[in-house]
């Protein structure tokens, strides 16, 4: 991303040590992840009560409410209607740089696939920052359409603000831990979040860059075989998220299982013609013999 989406705050030199602060953590919450107990001895205070809890399968509370980039009043219900995935960003939008580097990530991931938010996913991304209002929350959600460069996709995309209860009930859900610094940014983690389209969760995403086939799959598998073709439901059942790996990879057994199916669907059909080219000779011999007789 340009510019558009670049740190909204001064001091860079407070700004770079907790933009490193907060990408050390990201690779530190993953899951899979050994240096996490290593640092457990000695976490910055600044990182204390910062931590991404897995909660797969869990509800959103969807009856939460908050503002949409245009200033109306939304319920996080309001997008989740239909068979659309929802792919879930927490943030704010004045952070200095971790979260632009999550959103660049998933709207670069985003651009390689040829699904629309708004027809096949939708986009939300939700403050935790109470002092944000809409006019900031339009002016980050019309910067990333600028450079997504997708007609179509406003609709789809949606930054939201609200209180301080509401954003934390959301956070709470998904397991987003993070904690508000002396002079007012926030700690926290950098992640995406998959969402069914019942409001389930239904996969993290770790770090801030993220694949398009790594995105791809995880709209498929969270839209529960809702969007896409039958080639794509096959190519996700031929692989598995692996969190150590921070994506999907192939599953081999499932591999194996085709080959040797396929394996068996030859040697049968041959062994078919097998037999009825013997059943046609044992039937011509059997002619022959009644002719001359």
């Amino acid at each position: 991303m340009k510019q558009t989406t670049a740190i909204l705050q001064t001091n860079p030199a407070a700004r770079a040590v907790k933009v490193i602060l907060s990408v050390v953590l990201a690779a530190v919450l993953a899951p899979g992840s050994n240096a996490s107990a290593q640092l457990n001895l000695g976490v910055p205070e600044e990182l204390k009560g910062v931590d991404i809890v897995e909660h797969l399968e869990a509800p959103l509370p969807l009856d939460t409410r908050f503002l949409d980039d245009s200033g109306a009043q939304v319920s996080l219900r309001d997008y989740f209607k239909g068979d659309r995935p929802v792919l879930l960003q927490l943030g704010y939008n004045k952070c200095p740089m971790l979260c632009n580097l999550v959103l660049n990530g998933a709207f670069d991931g985003l651009r390689d696939i040829d699904w629309l938010p708004g027809k096949q996913f939708e986009v939300v991304s939700i403050s935790i920052d109470p002092t944000e209002t809409p006019m900031l929350a339009k002016a980050k959600k019309d910067a990333y359409l600028a450079e997504f460069d997708r007609p179509g996709a406003a609709p789809g995309v949606h930054f939201l603000t609200g209180s301080e209860l509401m954003s934390k009930a959301v956070a709470d859900a998904v397991g987003f831990q993070f904690r508000r610094q002396v002079d007012g940014e926030f700690a926290h983690a950098a992640a995406l979040f998959l969402i069914t389209p019942d409001g389930k969760i239904s996969r993290y995403m770790y770090g801030t860059k993220f694949s398009p086939t790594d995105l791809r799959m995880g709209l498929l598998e969270a839209s529960q075989g809702r969007i896409g073709t039958t080639l794509d439901r096959f190519i996700l059942w031929c692989h598995m998220y692996d969190p150590d790996a921070r994506g999907y990879v192939l599953q081999a057994r499932r591999v194996m299982s085709i080959g040797g199916l396929i394996t068996m669907i030859v040697l049968a059909g041959g062994l078919g013609m097998f037999w009825r080219v013997e059943l046609n000779k044992k039937k011509k011999t059997a002619s022959a013999s009644a002719a001359a007789n």
